[in-house]
């Protein structure tokens, strides 16, 4: 199971905090299908900071091998969080696949 955590939405405008929300929990829903069945409960923590005219935005799940954590930073808050995802779909895939092949490994010897 994956629980998902916002953390300083409130630093986000607040015109573009609904559709902020509704595309992390879009997102969260593939992690949420892929991880149905890990043997640990999962934590996607999304943390937002503003300073002057530049968002950064992070994400990190804790799995079990290491702490998987991506930052992004730039102008416009919704193609930061696409952007993030889309970079840390494909790293979370990547150790998910490390894992399971080392599960593997250790089974068959």
């Amino acid at each position: 199971m994956v629980e998902l955590v916002i953390k300083n939405i409130s630093e986000v405008e607040e015109e573009f905090q609904g559709k902020v929300k509704a595309l992390i929990e879009e997102k969260a829903d593939f992690y949420k299908e892929l991880f149905k069945k890990y043997d640990k409960d999962l934590t996607l923590e999304v943390i937002f900071d503003h300073s002057s005219a530049v968002y950064k935005v992070s994400a990190s799940l804790n799995l079990k091998s290491k702490k998987v954590l991506i930052a992004e930073e730039g102008k416009d808050v919704e193609k930061v969080v696409t952007g993030l995802f889309s970079e840390f779909k494909k790293t979370v895939k990547r150790q998910y696949e490390l894992e399971r092949k080392d599960y593997e490994y250790k089974r068959k010897r």
